[in-house]
């Protein structure tokens, strides 16, 4: 049997609206009408000031055409002979009294809706770490191919190092992101689990960064950690940036080095146990000078002994690409203390 939309069959309804004695009645016909399909509506076109058109809407329980006086809209329906009779005025008690009358039962309400399981946040730690384990070791890939044109052979002997092909970039000030191929870098903490990412994105040859902006982008938790090239000694080297402390080991690949990511992170690195000496690799810039400054006095007041590595020019890998690595090693040998200069190649 035809129903409507709230699941009360329509002809019963109509039914009902015959069985109140409403249609017995011409005026009361007017107001509460609920004609039969195909039923003409009455003439009562002979005003020029009144007449009645079939209405463009459907009566909410039967489904059938309203008539409706054009000078006054007055109409009605079953609903509106159940609000007249019993005083009930909210829509769902109306709804409810109707299904009633017409021995059809109650819709079914759940007692609770089960929670929509939470789409898992970005730039979390966990996303960081999913990130990271999709990714790819770095032999033989595009980040491969970048670090070389850096001049670097040594990737770190940690694995922090990946390559991601269709890492998703978005550019500055635009909503859509693209796939792009990207170095990617773990930033862990003192034990070891990934608290964020480091992406670098690549040109498609891999002879340089993508012509996008920005280039480079981190997530996860970077404060306090680093990226932790290769493993920590009795002594370590925390610089900036992930090429500048390649460029170290490739001069003295004796030496553990870390990556910090940025002057401001360089300044709050969370210095391991039982380091004895600290070696800061700074930039030359002015926030560089300054984040070592900070790094410098928080290991003096643990009793770590600090030196400054400088480069000759803006930062190592600089002076890496511009004179090779036996120059950078020689202009380091310089810098090192006696009790580290064991570690220089011979």
């Amino acid at each position: 049997m035809p129903t409507h939309g709230l699941g009360v069959p329509r002809e019963p309804a109509r039914k009902l609206c015959c069985i109140a004695r409403h249609h017995e009645n011409p005026p009361g016909a007017l107001r509460l009408c609920c004609p039969a399909p195909r039923e003409p509506p009455p003439n009562r076109a002979s005003s020029r000031h009144r007449n009645i058109t079939r209405a463009a809407t459907c009566c909410v329980l039967c489904g059938i055409p309203h008539n409706t006086d054009g000078a006054t809209g007055e109409h009605g329906d079953l609903l509106d002979i159940i609000r007249a009779r019993t005083g009930i005025t909210r829509f769902p008690d109306l709804l409810a009294e109707a299904r009633a009358h017409l021995g059809r039962p109650q819709p079914v309400v759940p007692d609770r809706q089960e929670p929509r399981k939470a789409k898992a946040p970005g730039g979390t730690p966990a996303a960081a770490a999913r990130l990271f384990a999709a990714s790819n070791p770095i032999t033989g890939t595009l980040a491969e191919t970048y670090l070389r044109s850096r001049g670097i052979t040594q990737f770190g002997a940690n694995g922090a190092l990946r390559f991601h092909p269709k890492c998703w970039h978005r550019e500055e000030g635009q909503t859509r992101s693209i796939p792009r191929p990207a170095m990617i870098a773990a930033v862990t903490d003192g034990a070891g689990a990934v608290q964020g990412v480091h992406r670098t994105w690549l040109a498609p040859d891999g002879q340089g960064k993508a012509a996008v902006n920005p280039q480079r982008r981190a997530m996860g938790h970077l404060l306090g950690n680093a990226v932790r090239l290769t493993p920590q000694d009795d002594i370590l080297v925390i610089g900036e940036g992930i090429e500048t402390m390649l460029s170290l080991s490739e001069a003295i690949p004796g030496l553990p080095v870390w990556a910090a990511l940025s002057s401001g992170h360089l300044g709050a690195v969370r210095l391991p146990e039982g380091l004895q000496r600290l070696y800061v690799a700074i930039d030359r810039d002015p926030a560089g000078q300054r984040a070592a400054e900070k790094l410098s006095a928080r290991a003096s007041e643990v009793g770590v002994r600090v030196r400054v590595l400088e480069p000759r020019l803006g930062d190592f890998n600089d002076d890496l690409r511009a004179n090779g690595k036996d120059a950078l090693r020689q202009h380091l040998a310089g810098q090192i203390g006696p009790e580290d200069r064991h570690r220089l190649p011979s």
